[in-house]
């Protein structure tokens, strides 16, 4: 069982560990003495001492830890995931925590205040930290991160682990699981508001989507001279959802990483679009989606496409070019750009020239409007609430779910994410219940 310590039994933990640290300084600093030893010895007892269940003591179900202690894949020199992930209870991200060994600097280093703020900034999240215990970074995660960055771009707050003590009061207020429940977290992000000219990842995200859309528009339409505006529309929609749809799936894991951007590396006249092709029916035997049916789809594989068009779009969704960590992009971050990307639509002017534009409807509304998430959860628990409540998982199986208006898809993921909840409640007050159901064919 995790009894958070109280304010003072905190400085006096802290100040343990920093003594402790003192003590045998040059061994730490030295390049054996390994991530996973820091992380072990020092960081999290430094957040368990903040009041953190860190080793979930509790014994919280996954979507109720306070702290994810995320898997690292290691690409080249980057790593493809923060290591720690604080949250509320449900599963709302707070903040993630960025660990190294004290052998790097911290203070000075490019790549590893590049990776945290990627990663704070693709979760949409105001603020994460980059720390090896020997030294802290608070970074705002508001600005869009660039691999050209000073290690100070964008850094709120630098201590030292010497610090640790004069500073502790911040370090409480700011970061103690108490205080951030109070509302300090918020407080400190609100602070630097002022100074702050931030583009969000989802607005960001729209304006590479829309870039993509242009140069592949024009691309298709230069290279596949019978095609219509309404072909060209087609083929320009399905090549993004299957590219943005695999390269998300890369950064969760499901794909093996990198795999597109190998295929941008084809030099054969046409290889790339040849070889996204290869990919999109290896995609559809193991999904079983429309999505990647060349067959339903009697567009796709029959034009061409010029590498020198489709290699860069693929290359640009990869680090250190690509600002975005699809890991940790939420869905209703995606939502929204595509909802928003999806109120302009393409059209062919003489001379094979590409145009987009709003859609009439769109013009006629003022703009494309998403959902907030908020109302979404509202709407579906007044909605999915009372059908569930006193039933079981059986019962609870055989519902059906419409959005007859469906955009972004916002209600059916947010339908989706209140019955995985319900099933996970069920479960824990029913123990002795079967997992086991047979859900009503569609």
């Amino acid at each position: 069982m995790f009894l958070p310590p109280t304010k003072d039994e905190a400085r006096a933990r802290i100040a343990t560990l920093v003594a402790n640290f003192e003590r045998q300084l040059p061994d730490y600093q030295r390049d054996s003495y390994n991530e996973t030893q820091t992380r072990r010895d020092f960081i999290d007892p430094f957040f368990q001492a903040l009041g953190w269940d860190i080793d979930n003591r509790h014994g919280a179900a996954e979507a109720y830890r306070e702290v994810i202690h995320e898997d690292k894949v290691k690409v080249g020199t980057a790593t493809k995931a923060p290591d720690y992930s604080f949250r509320l209870p449900g599963g709302q991200r707070l903040f993630f925590v960025e660990a190294k060994k004290p052998s790097v600097k911290i203070k000075d280093e490019v790549l590893p205040a590049y990776q945290v703020r990627r990663y704070g900034w693709s979760a949409k999240l105001g603020l994460s930290l980059l720390t090896d215990f020997e030294e802290l970074s608070v970074y705002d995660c508001t600005l869009q991160p660039a691999p050209t960055d000073k290690a100070t771009k964008a850094r709120l707050k630098y201590l030292t682990f010497r610090e640790y003590g004069t500073e502790f009061d911040f370090l409480w207020n700011t970061f103690s699981k108490e205080s951030v429940l109070q509302g300090g977290l918020d407080r400190f992000v609100a602070v630097g508001g002022g100074k702050r000219g931030k583009e969000t990842v989802d607005a960001a995200f729209l304006t590479t989507l829309e870039a993509m859309r242009a140069a592949l528009a024009q691309g298709l339409a230069t290279r596949n001279r019978s095609l219509d505006a309404d072909e060209l529309r087609f083929l320009v929609q399905m090549l993004l959802d299957r590219i943005i749809f695999l390269r998300i799936a890369e950064d969760r894991g499901i794909e093996v990483y990198g795999d597109l951007e190998a295929v941008a590396r084809v030099k054969k006249k046409d290889g790339v679009y040849l070889g996204l092709l290869d990919r999109f029916r290896t995609a559809a035997a193991r999904y079983n989606s429309g999505l990647f049916d060349l067959e339903k789809d009697t567009l796709s594989a029959g034009v061409r496409l010029d590498n020198e068009v489709l290699a860069p779009l693929l290359r640009g969704l990869y680090y250190p070019e690509s600002p975005y960590e699809f890991s940790v992009i939420g869905a209703e971050i995606l939502g929204s750009a595509y909802e928003r990307f999806l109120g302009k639509v393409i059209t062919l002017e003489p001379g094979r020239v590409v145009r987009i534009e709003d859609k009439p409807e769109v013009r006629k509304a003022g703009g494309v409007f998403y959902t907030p998430a908020y109302i979404v959860n509202y709407i579906v628990k007044q909605t999915l609430e009372p059908l569930c409540a006193g039933r079981t998982p059986q019962e609870v199986a055989k519902l059906r779910v419409l959005d007859p208006a469906c955009g972004s898809g916002s209600f059916l993921l947010g339908a989706y994410q209140y019955l995985l909840d319900w099933h996970l409640t069920y479960y824990q007050q029913n123990p002795s219940a079967t997992h086991s159901v047979n859900p009503a064919p569609p």
